[in-house]
């Protein structure tokens, strides 16, 4: 999967020794804050290191939104110099909150699908939509719901379960997608109807996909997950399968776009390295490594697909909202979903 140009290969060589005593002498520490999905090839962030001349400290954040909370927290005395996986649901509060500074290189001037706030790089993209268990509707003959308005209905009576918005990520793009796609007031009527109808909250992704979806042996045939959840499904698979077995539900004001970036946090310290990482984040071995390791669409428009990512279908439409509006009614929009699905 990894693309390189092979050129000046004798001068290169000659250099090797060099550049290699080079960077082990010499090698900046680089303390990058990620979410807890995130997951390169070793050897592809053992290369950067090599070739940058730099150390790079990973410092796992937890959720999205808690590394945002940490960043928040420690703005006197950053614990990081650059993070990467704030989403265009988190980024807009980042920015308010004055824990970013703009990056300008190379990578900012470059087109993006798609882009996401200025000063911060979008690095992959992906989205929150349903999946279905396919073996399950073809064993129950149910008809595959055509709008969230059917779920509602007695047939789809205890059949899906959802993230909460406030511990979850995609619980909390799903929630915004059904606001984003109905309206405010149409959504939490939609919500109070699907807490009547046996709607189940999980706590987070992982618990929904693997404890109560049906796939996994649960017992609801539908799920909030992602459009790639498929081609994972493929990948992962123990026996060789040539068709996923699950597939994504495309409903109106179900589909969030959520976009994932880097940016430089605001008093950090090794610009220059921080700038490295923001590049190679956008570099081609990186934008096709994350597709297998993180499940995401690259941001670089001209990244070749892995092959297994014919199974992961992108939506024609999508229900999105912008930073901004997420920054200034996200949480009250949370508040009343817990009012609404919870008490």
């Amino acid at each position: 999967m990894k693309r390189r140009t092979l050129s000046l290969i004798a001068a290169a060589a000659l250099a090797l020794p060099l550049a290699g005593y080079h960077s082990a002498a010499a090698a900046q520490e680089l303390r990058v804050l990620v979410h807890s999905s995130f997951e390169l090839p070793k050897p592809l962030l053992a290369k950067f290191e090599a070739d940058a001349g730099i150390k790079l400290s990973i410092i796992k954040g937890g959720d999205a939104g808690e590394m945002l909370n940490k960043l928040i927290l420690t703005r006197a005395k950053p614990i990081a110099d650059v993070v990467y996986g704030l989403d265009n649901t988190l980024v807009g509060k980042a920015l308010a909150a004055g824990v970013l500074d703009a990056y300008g290189g190379p990578a900012a001037r470059r087109v993006a699908v798609p882009p996401l706030a200025d000063g911060v790089i979008p690095v992959d993209y992906g989205f929150v939509t349903l999946n279905y268990d396919k073996a399950w509707f073809a064993k129950s003959a149910l008809p595959l719901p055509r709008t969230l308005e059917d779920l509602a209905q007695p047939a789809y009576r205890n059949l899906l379960v959802v993230q909460n918005p406030a511990t979850s990520s995609p619980g909390n793009a799903f929630l915004l997608a059904t606001v984003a796609g109905l309206g405010e007031e149409a959504a939490f009527d939609w919500w109070g109807r699907m807490r009547a109808n046996g709607v189940k909250v999980a706590k987070g992704w992982s618990e929904a996909y693997y404890t109560e979806f049906s796939r996994n042996g649960g017992s609801r045939p539908l799920v909030v997950s992602y459009a790639s959840s498929p081609a994972a499904e493929v990948h992962f698979s123990k026996e060789k399968i040539i068709a996923a077995p699950t597939a994504s539900l495309f409903l109106k004001g179900g589909v969030f776009r959520q976009v994932e970036g880097v940016a430089l946090v605001k008093g950090g310290g090794q610009r220059a390295a921080a700038a490295k990482f923001i590049e190679f984040m956008r570099s081609g071995p990186v934008q096709e490594a994350l597709q297998t390791s993180m499940w995401m669409f690259p941001a670089e428009p001209r990244t070749a697909r892995h092959a297994v990512m014919r199974h992961a279908v992108e939506p024609g439409i999508f229900d999105s909202l912008g930073p901004e509006v997420i920054a200034d009614k996200g949480s009250g929009w949370i508040e009343r979903w817990i009012r609404v699905v919870l008490k």
